[in-house]
């Protein structure tokens, strides 16, 4: 019996993953060479210009910078769409903060786009930087 080819769900959940496991190199791993991570999409502190992270170096540094200083970061997701190559979650990520006393409340839709190589060529998230909330643990 054939083996069924990864999907972007699967990416996705991989992705989530290794994010909360702190797993920098298995979630450097999940992405195509030439893949781009906005998150959010358009400008933001994260990425003044917008453009996205684009290639392993940036899409590193961004993990250096957004993902590895928090405490641990969850992700809730409500409803998922698969569609072709590609997937669109409906959710929450909670990042607990340094320190460990906030966290920050997102709610968005967080899209992962595959490649014919089984890599994620593309991370989009769609959420309102003004609009995530911080609450105390």
């Amino acid at each position: 019996m054939a083996t069924q080819a990864c999907t972007a769900r699967d990416l996705a959940r991989r992705s989530q993953a290794a994010v909360r496991a702190k797993d920098r190199a298995a979630w450097l791993a999940l992405f195509a060479p030439d893949a781009v991570v906005q998150d959010p999409v358009g400008p933001s502190p994260f990425d003044t210009a917008g453009a996205g992270h684009r290639g392993t170096a940036a899409i590193a540094a961004f993990y250096d910078a957004v993902i590895a200083p928090n405490e641990l970061i969850t992700f809730e997701i409500e409803s998922s769409y698969l569609c072709g190559n590609e997937v669109a979650d409906v959710g929450v990520i909670r990042t607990v903060l340094p320190g460990g006393k906030h966290a920050a409340i997102v709610r968005g839709v967080y899209t992962y786009r595959c490649n014919e190589a089984g890599q994620i060529a593309a991370l989009r998230a769609y959420w309102e930087f003004d609009n995530a909330e911080l609450v105390s643990v």
